[in-house]
């Protein structure tokens, strides 16, 4: 029996989609974690997510030897890494994960590769107005070594780019990192946004899913909401965006394993590239994707990548499918969250699932790096999807300090 080692934080919400991907597969699976995992019987053991070297010298002590280590989020990347290196697995090289992992770092490689991307500027501390003007407004400015889109705000003007600044430092040191690293500035690039969810093998990029972002994501903050797949950008469009995610893995030396690329579509048509992660599509995101008759889940296509297994088949096996991350709309505690079998009935919703217990506080961006839920969908066509979604989550009503707030979603026309 082939056995996996499964890195995951304690709070991770995928943990329980690869240990079910693992057993229709009959693989052996150990979860490296941080804390003791709720899921009862499984094979654990415990890491420091924040010392990649002791993780991964852990794992490698792991009787019988592993196949394959595999990361669910960001916080285990570097280990996967280092852990894969030293039993002698394929894996990416650890400059290149790590280079995921620091936003700085991957704009430098993917501007020395000439990978189309946003112009840019790092800032130390205090200097984030000067390096914005630089750039001219409207810019986006980011921590280097925080994830998604916490601590990601935009500035139109010298006022809002101090304040942004304060206010990611904040966010770094309530995140216990240092207030004084170097900011990243990036001019803003209006247009489209989407994903690109695929798994490279020997530099190839075998693509899964181009996924629309039919929210505008244009600030001040930038939390995802919808995701909607097949895209219905044009082909030519789909074809140069997945083209430059392969080049962007390629610049920053990625040639195996899962990747998430964020790429936007200017209203010229030009492409850039936001961010790539070795890793795949966040949350519970994945729910939304299956793949070929059998309806294989992300998590199984993860799987039999990493060990090597032949795969069926990597068409999508609805004709459209999607998920909306419902968003925090307050800080405070988490009191009531209402009308959920009324959302469930709404025609193409297929789940809900509400991964914040009532009780438990809850952050919004941009201090918050978790959502309160996700719902997801499928149908006919991508509208249709997208139509389900945005009315199951405006039925919706959730409660923060014990004040309903409604709805939690914008009611747009599909586009």
């Amino acid at each position: 029996m082939k056995r996996v080692v499964i890195i995951a934080s304690s709070e991770s919400y995928r943990v329980g989609d690869f240990l079910k991907a693992a057993s229709l597969l009959h693989i052996d699976v150990v979860v490296a974690t941080d804390a003791e995992s709720p899921l009862k019987g499984e094979k654990q053991i415990r890491v420091e997510l924040n010392n990649p070297d002791a993780a991964a010298a852990a794992i490698e002590t792991i009787n019988p030897q592993p196949n394959a280590v595999i990361a669910v989020d960001d916080q285990g990347v570097i280990i996967a890494a280092e852990a894969n290196a030293r039993l002698g697995l394929i894996h990416n090289d650890l400059e290149a994960v790590e280079a995921t992992r620091n936003k700085l770092k991957m704009r430098e490689l993917l501007a020395t590769a000439k990978v189309p991307q946003p112009a840019y500027r790092s800032a130390r501390f205090g200097q984030v107005p000067h390096r914005a003007s630089e750039l001219g407004y409207p810019v986006v400015i980011k921590p280097q070594s925080l994830s998604g889109s916490r601590g990601v705000i935009r500035a139109n003007s010298p006022d809002e780019a101090r304040e942004a600044e304060d206010r990611i430092r904040e966010i770094l040191v309530a995140s216990g990192c240092h207030s004084d690293e170097r900011l990243l500035v990036e001019k803003y690039v209006g247009g489209i946004e989407i994903a690109i969810e695929g798994l490279l093998t020997d530099n190839h990029l075998n693509v899964l899913a181009v996924i629309d972002k039919p929210d505008p994501l244009e600030g001040p903050f930038f939390e995802e909401t919808l995701y909607i797949t097949p895209s219905r950008l044009r082909q030519e469009e789909q074809e140069t965006a997945i083209d430059l995610a392969g080049r962007a893995a390629r610049a920053l030396g990625l040639h195996t394993g899962p990747i998430h690329a964020e790429i936007r579509i200017t209203p010229k048509g030009t492409a850039a590239v936001i961010e790539v992660a070795a890793r795949s599509i966040g949350g519970l995101c994945g729910r939304a994707l299956t793949f070929g008759q059998p309806r294989e889940s992300l998590e199984v296509m993860i799987l039999r990548g990493a060990l090597g297994l032949p795969t069926v088949d990597t068409s999508l096996s609805k004709p459209a499918s999607g998920v909306l991350m419902l968003p925090i709309p307050a800080t405070g505690i988490l009191t009531d969250v209402e009308e959920i079998q009324n959302a469930l009935e709404v025609d193409g919703i297929n789940d809900i699932e509400i991964t914040i217990p009532i009780g438990r506080q809850v952050v919004a961006l941009p201090e918050g790096d978790r959502y309160l839920g996700f719902i997801f969908a499928s149908g006919a066509d991508p509208t249709s999807v997208e139509t389900a979604l945005r009315e199951a989550g405006n039925i919706l009503t959730v409660a923060i300090d014990g004040e309903y707030i409604n709805p939690p979603v914008a009611a747009e026309d599909p586009k």
